[in-house]
């Protein structure tokens, strides 16, 4: 591996001096004392560190036993003027324990016959049904019939088959509703206010809005494909808008058979 050294230079031969370039002064604030004179102003006892001087509790008052437990209220108080208990204390006063020289009562005995007491019984009562249970596996899994949806209860019911209450009284709405409409429609007929329009004139005015929408939708179709100027795009939203109207009148006409006309 070959060393590669710089070229020699006359120059460098001889040695120069290095320049340290000198330091600029330390910064110091005009402000530093009157900082340090309010803050020394400002400070009080107790400000940052807590007290100073904190006072030794004395070694006689230390923490006694049972101290810290709640007290219970005198005997005193819970009796009143009389030396009576109050009476939700006299209520729950339970019998005395009898002593142990008490004797219990001996000798007490019945010609009740229990066992013809509960074969009169077993005799009188009503057998219990079984509850009825359907099995769906081939280990024997029980399951109740009732809750099973397999008894057809509900076609049973009184009211199977009618009509709800609240629908009743729908449709008894419903009918008073158009009861009063055609009562309105008949008097305005009759004031001359109003006339009907007839199947053919219908039929007439639906092909004719209809012939319309045909002529709209072809100018549609001849529309250019890129809408890129603003009298394009005005064009287009007139006729989109023009379709749209004819096409819920012609809804509407076809939906209502009957059609009324004001003479105003």
């Amino acid at each position: 591996m070959k060393t590669m050294n710089p070229p020699e230079n006359i120059y460098n031969l001889i040695p120069t001096e290095e320049v340290r370039a000198a330091r600029p002064p330390r910064y110091v604030s005009t402000f530093s004392e009157s900082v340090k004179i309010e803050e020394t102003k400002n400070k009080a006892a107790r400000k940052t560190m807590g007290p100073p001087k904190v006072d030794v509790p004395s070694p006689k008052e230390f923490l006694h036993k049972h101290t810290k437990e709640a007290t219970l209220a005198e005997k005193s108080a819970l009796y009143d003027s009389t030396g009576r208990p109050p009476r939700c204390l006299a209520e729950e006063k339970r019998p005395s324990v009898p002593h142990r020289t008490e004797q219990p009562l001996m000798g007490v005995q019945t010609n009740k016959s229990f066992i013809t007491t509960n074969v009169a019984e077993a005799v009188m009562a009503v057998p219990k049904k079984p509850q009825p249970i359907y099995v769906d596996t081939k280990k024997g899994d029980k399951h109740l019939l009732d809750t099973s949806g397999l008894v057809p209860k509900y076609i049973k019911k009184k009211d199977y088959g009618s009509t709800p209450e609240y629908l009743a009284k729908r449709n008894e709405e419903v009918r008073r509703a158009q009861e009063e409409y055609d009562a309105y429609v008949k008097e305005r007929l009759r004031m001359g206010a109003m006339k009907q329009l007839s199947e053919e004139e219908r039929q007439s005015v639906l092909e004719g809005i209809k012939k319309n929408w045909d002529q709209l939708h072809h100018e549609y179709q001849g529309l250019s494909v890129v809408i890129d100027t603003p009298p394009k795009k005005a064009h287009k939203e007139r006729l989109e808008a023009e379709m749209r109207q004819l096409e819920r009148d012609i809804d509407m006409i076809e939906r209502h058979k009957i059609i009324y006309i004001s003479n105003n």
